[in-house]
Parts: C-alpha cells; sequence; structure tokens
C-alpha cells in the first residue's frame, strides 16, 4: 500500500519487552499499554519496524548485544523488527515521571486545579530541557537511523514524542510525517498554563508531520485553535482542517480509535478466561453492575462508586440483589496523586461495604490486579457496565464490554469519553460530575426491559463490528497513501 516506502512506528511503549531470567536468558513478553494492544493488529498484517524505549534492563541488555541492529520480532505472527532507543535513567526519569505523566497527561485531561496546580518550577524546566528534549531527540535519532536515506513512512504515537516530528523532519526532510495522538487535546486556554516556549515547540513538532490524527472532531478543532493561538506564524483552514506552517500544509484528521474483535473475542472464549469466567460467576448476583479501569483520577472511580451507594440508599429493595464488581489496574504508584486517589478508592469502597454489606452480601468485590483476561472473562458476566471517566481519549473498555457480554448488558458512558460520540445511541449518557444522575441510570439499566436491552446491546455490538481497529489503521493508511499519489 505503501509503494517502496518503508514503514518506521515509534512510540514510548513496545510491542516486546524483554525480562531476563535467572539462567541469563532474555525472555520476550508482549508489551503493556494501550499504545501497543491499538497497534497489535499491524504487527500481523504489516512489514515494519517500530522504534520504542527500552522498558526494562532486559530490553537495555538485548539492545547492547544487537550492536545497533534491528531486532525481529520473536512473537508468533509478528512481521515486525524492533529498534530500541536507551536514554541514561536520569533523563528518561525526567522525561517520564516529571514531564510527559505528571504535567502533560494531567494537562490534557484536564485533572489540574488551576488556582493551585500545577506549578512549574525550576524542576519542570529542567525536565523539559534535560529530559523531554534529550528523550525526543534520541527516539528521532534513532528513526533517522532507520531511515537510512530509503524513502520512508513515519508513524508516531501519543503525548511522549510531540517534539519528534521536527527533528525527523530536519534530517530526512523527503519523509511523509504522521502523528497520532491518543488522549484528548484541551482548548487553547488551558494549554497556556504551559510556559510558552514548550507550547510553542509542543505546536512547531506536530506541524511538521504531514498528518496529525486525533480521536475526536472536538480535538482536532481545539488542535486547530491552539495553533493559532499560540503559532505566530501560521493559517489555519478550519474548512479544509489544515496547519500551513512554514511552507508546510498539516492536515488534522479524526482516527476513533478500536478494538480488534475477533482477538477480543478470541480471548473471552480461551480455556484461561472461561476458567477465570467459572470462578468470577459465584460472584455475580441477581443483578451485577461492573467497571473495569486504571485505578487513576480521570477514570472518575470514586464519583462511580458515590453513585452506587446513593443507589442502595434510594432503593433499599436493591440491597443483596445487586452487586459491584471492580476490575481495578494500579496505575503509576510512584506519583503521589494516583497513591491518594488509590487511598480514597479503597476508602469509599470499606465505606459502601462496612454501611450495606451483610453477612451473606458484599455489595462492591474488587480485583486490584493487571490480568487482562480477567477482565474480559468478567466482562461477558455484566448486567451494567460502568463506564463514566471525566475525560478520556476514547476508552475501548466502553467498546470491548459490548462485544463479548452474553447478558444483553446495558452500559452507562461518560460523555467525557471519546467513544460517547460513536456509542451514545446504544448506551445511557451520563456526566461524569453527576452523581444523582449516574444513580438514576444505575437504576434505569437494571430495571431496563429486556427487549430494549437486547436492542441496545445489539446497537452497540453492530457499531464496534463495522468501526474495528482494522478500520482505523486502514483510514490512516488510506490518507498517507492519498499523499504518494
Amino acid at each position: 500500500m505503501l509503494g517502496q516506502r518503508q514503514l518506521i512506528l515509534a512510540s514510548n511503549r513496545g510491542p516486546v519487552e524483554y525480562h531476563s531470567t535467572a539462567d541469563g536468558r532474555h525472555e520476550a513478553r508482549r508489551g503493556s499499554g494501550g499504545v501497543v494492544t491499538a497497534l497489535n493488529s499491524l504487527t500481523h498484517i504489516a512489514e515494519f519496524t517500530w522504534v520504542a524505549g527500552a522498558m526494562s534492563e532486559g530490553d537495555r541488555k538485548v539492545w547492547d548485544e544487537a550492536r545497533g541492529t534491528p531486532l525481529r520480532s520473536p512473537l508468533p505472527g509478528h512481521r515486525v523488527n524492533l529498534r530500541f532507543v536507551v536514554t541514561p535513567r536520569r533523563v528518561y526519569h525526567k522525561f517520564y515521571n516529571v514531564f510527559c505523566n505528571p504535567l502533560l497527561w494531567f494537562l490534557q485531561h484536564y485533572m489540574w486545579n488551576s488556582p493551585y496546580n500545577p506549578n512549574i518550577d525550576a524542576a519542570v524546566h529542567d525536565a523539559w530541557e534535560d529530559g523531554y528534549v534529550p528523550v525526543n531527540q534520541a527516539f528521532a535519532q534513532a528513526i533517522v537511523d532507520q531511515a537510512q536515506g530509503n524513502p520512508s513512512v513515519v508513524m508516531l504515537h501519543d503525548y511522549h514524542l510531540y517534539l519528534a516530528p521536527a527533528m525527523v523532519r530536519q534530517a530526512v526532510p523527503e519523509a511523509i510525517i504522521q502523528h497520532f495522538v491518543h488522549i484528548p487535546w484541551p482548548a487553547s486556554r488551558y494549554w497556556q498554563l504551559l510556559p510558552s516556549y514548550m507550547l510553542e515547540g509542543i505546536c512547531y513538532g506536530l506541524c511538521s508531520a504531514d498528518i496529525v490524527g486525533f480521536q475526536t472532531p472536538n480535538d482536532v478543532r481545539n488542535f486547530l485553535d491552539t495553533c493559532e493561538a499560540v503559532l505566530p506564524d501560521v493559517e489555519v483552514d478550519y474548512e479544509t482542517q489544515a496547519v500551513h506552517c512554514k511552507g508546510r500544509r498539516t492536515s488534522v484528521r479524526t482516527y476513533p480509535i478500536s478494538i480488534n474483535v475477533e482477538e477480543i473475542r478470541r480471548i473471552s472464549c480461551s480455556p484461561r478466561a472461561l476458567e477465570y469466567e467459572k470462578r468470577l460467576q459465584p460472584m455475580c448476583n441477581e443483578m451485577t453492575i461492573m467497571r473495569v479501569d486504571r485505578a487513576e483520577p480521570s477514570k472518575n472511580v470514586v464519583r462511580g462508586f458515590r453513585s452506587f451507594d446513593l443507589l442502595l440508599t434510594r432503593y433499599p429493595e436493591l440491597r443483596g440483589r445487586v452487586t459491584f464488581l471492580a476490575f481495578l489496574v494500579p496505575s503509576r504508584t510512584h506519583i503521589r496523586q494516583y497513591q491518594r486517589y488509590m487511598e480514597e478508592i479503597q476508602q469509599i469502597i470499606a465505606q459502601i461495604n462496612t454501611t450495606h454489606g451483610t453477612e451473606d452480601w458484599t455489595p462492591v468485590v474488587t480485583y486490584l490486579e493487571n490480568n487482562y483476561t480477567q477482565a474480559i472473562a468478567g466482562m461477558k458476566l455484566y448486567d451494567v457496565l460502568l463506564v463514566n471517566s471525566v475525560i478520556d481519549g476514547m476508552n475501548l473498555v466502553a467498546k470491548e464490554g459490548p462485544v463479548v457480554n452474553t447478558r444483553d448488558g446495558v452500559l452507562i458512558l461518560s460523555m467525557g469519553t471519546g467513544a460517547h460520540r460513536q456509542l451514545r445511541e446504544g448506551a445511557i449518557s451520563v456526566s461524569p460530575a453527576d452523581i444523582e444522575g449516574t444513580m438514576q441510570a444505575m437504576y434505569q439499566a437494571l430495571t431496563m426491559e429486556g427487549d430494549e436491552r437486547a436492542r441496545r446491546a445489539a446497537c452497540l455490538r453492530e457499531t464496534v463490528e463495522q468501526q474495528d481497529n482494522i478500520h482505523w489503521l486502514e483510514s490512516q493508511l488510506q490518507d498517507i497513501q492519498d499523499l504518494l499519489l
């Protein structure tokens, strides 16, 4: 599809992580994270090189032994060569743990209480200069090394690599560059919490790409607004959704990410998943509410439990008949804000179980672990799936649940998720801050007639099947192909 051009993909995490064993070997495992999951289908259908950060000590050792020669992925079905980017641990710490996660992630999810946070002090400025910039330079150099003068298509991913397009463009001006942003792009005034030189660097970096992709039309509009507000020498065309900057035209497009439906269903019917399903069935009740989330503030877990607490108070006839199963993955536990949020989650769960529970019934049952197969197995069993994120780039749980569920389960979906635009016809929509409204949505879902449940469930399945992960990839590759004509 890309003619004679080689495909180079870059992201912070890669499709393979190597873990050193006691006998000195390096065991290859599938990489973690949403970006890797989203791009897994591409690893089976296209030949390309994936540039990724060395996440583990095993990654560093394997790459050192390779002496700069790309490695063939050892995972079954992969058609991928691996090129690891190794940066000093101190530099990567500043990049990831000071700038990317505590600053960019929080900003792009509207999670700052702006009268008080963030406080951009000398440590943050240093993390930009001695963390974010050099790591982006290292990624760009790895991409340039891979290109080596050959016609190339470069696909960069997410907020970790905003500066890399400009760096690659300078060294390989003829490359076709696309950058896809997996998380929300907030309004320009919120972006201006950042120092102007950082924000300009981010916008100039992205405007060096031929195509910048986002999850939703709202993200596209916000990006166009931000470029117009921040960059002094650009022309923004809202009608064609393009930015003209320094003699280059950057198309800004919407590509709502999705899931590999066949793979999710295969996992749900695997022997391991069936064993988990058997174990989980006794935990279910006459009615079962479920959520599957990382335990972090943007997922709005605490408000979801407050709504459930209110449901049991307002409708006492549901006590003993409904159980809330929560599959929560501990996330970024080294960041204090995440630690505090996990403490709040555990406090509200304890309060609900103490207030409403009996010897025979525990209202909230939690599984605090990163166990994807168990979560998929659990989603086969819900009557209600709660996805009430404050804001999400997309939220793939909202798409995974409906394609594996066996009970015509009802999806309660926050209007703050990117998935809401696609799934709202089949879901019950809620405002993420509306505890009363979310409680009433739970009651509506639990008492909904069977015909209506079946209609909504079929609508959700059909939407996800028609706009699956392959559709997401093909739409991006087609736009890249159009540039080559």
